[in-house]
């Protein structure tokens, strides 16, 4: 079967359940595993968002949805050279990806015989069922079911070491996710579900509801102890530098986190935008920052920095 994945967390299931070698064709953004780095690509960011700061990026992505066009685009051709079976796509979240519409109507064009399909999930749960989705599309059912065992087998553990510490008194940290920074948005759909699986409470986020705008106020009311910063798209590097540019208030240095030193960069693009095998990555690396003495060396390597505020 020849398979193209136009969104990076489909990369990352095609290979986690064996067909790298079936993949012949990924997007612009697709970087992991890194073999599939080099494969063909078959779309193209519009606008070019080198060092482009949060603020000015949200502009634009604004007047793109308010104007109906789009983030990125499709390059038929390639597509059509790429000669694909079977399609990975998302109508989830405009943002994030060629519009499943466009990519349907490429499809047909080149052969009506591809197969198109979307996968929107919201919930870990969700997420697991894409898995075994995508298996049984590409008809290696069997190899996406022992991909989510692992994956439950993880999660489980996990769950299981937070009630046990719960159960000798270690409570709940009260933390506050961001999707964006400038302007601040809260985390949204699996994510407070990652937090909360961790051992800890997303004050502004809700398990399975789009991130949406807040305040440093808002975030000011609800005294949060630990804030994570896990802007969408943005690896651990591009995190660092975006929040030592984002204006914040004075008076946040106040905050109970910020006298704590709990304030954290996450690598949100590996970890926690993409809907795929590693948010279980990014649960294990939210269990050891919220509780370091319960666990200890489970989260990957390089995922996660402390910061300073101001």
């Amino acid at each position: 079967m020849r398979i193209v994945s136009l969104l990076p967390s489909a990369t990352e299931i095609v290979c986690a359940i064996g067909l790298q070698d079936e993949l012949v064709a990924v997007t612009h953004e697709c970087d992991w595993p890194p073999s599939v780095v080099g494969k063909p690509v078959v779309t193209r960011s519009v606008n070019d968002l080198t060092d482009v700061s949060s603020r000015d990026i949200h502009a634009r992505v604004t007047a793109a949805m308010h104007g109906g066009s789009s983030l990125y685009a499709l390059d038929e051709d390639a597509l059509a050279a790429a000669n694909p079976d079977l399609i990975l796509t998302q109508e989830l979240c405009r943002v994030c990806a060629v519009s499943y519409r466009e990519v349907n109507e490429v499809a047909r064009r080149i052969d009506a015989d591809i197969t198109v399909v979307s996968l929107e999930p919201t919930s870990i749960e969700g997420i697991l069922n894409t898995i075994t989705t995508v298996g049984a599309m590409a008809e290696v059912e069997d190899a996406a079911i022992d991909v989510v065992e692992a994956l439950r087998e993880r999660l489980g553990a996990i769950e299981q070491r937070v009630a046990a510490r719960r159960d000798a008194g270690h409570r709940a940290p009260r933390v506050v996710g961001f999707e964006w920074l400038d302007p601040p948005f809260t985390v949204g759909h699996w994510v407070p579900e990652q937090i909360r699986r961790a051992g800890g409470w997303d004050l502004l986020g809700s398990d399975g509801d789009k991130a949406h705008p807040t305040t440093w106020d808002a975030v000011a009311e609800v005294d949060p102890e630990m804030l994570f910063l896990m802007p969408c798209g943005f690896h651990l590097a591009e995190t660092v530098r975006e929040w030592a540019r984002t204006p914040i208030p004075p008076w946040l240095a106040e905050l109970p986190a910020v006298q704590r030193g709990a304030v954290f960069a996450l690598d949100g693009s590996a970890y926690f935008s993409r809907p795929g095998p590693r948010v279980i990555d990014g649960i294990e690396m939210l269990a050891e920052i919220m509780d370091p003495d319960g666990f200890i060396d489970i989260a990957p390597p390089g995922g996660w920095t402390p910061v300073q505020v101001g």
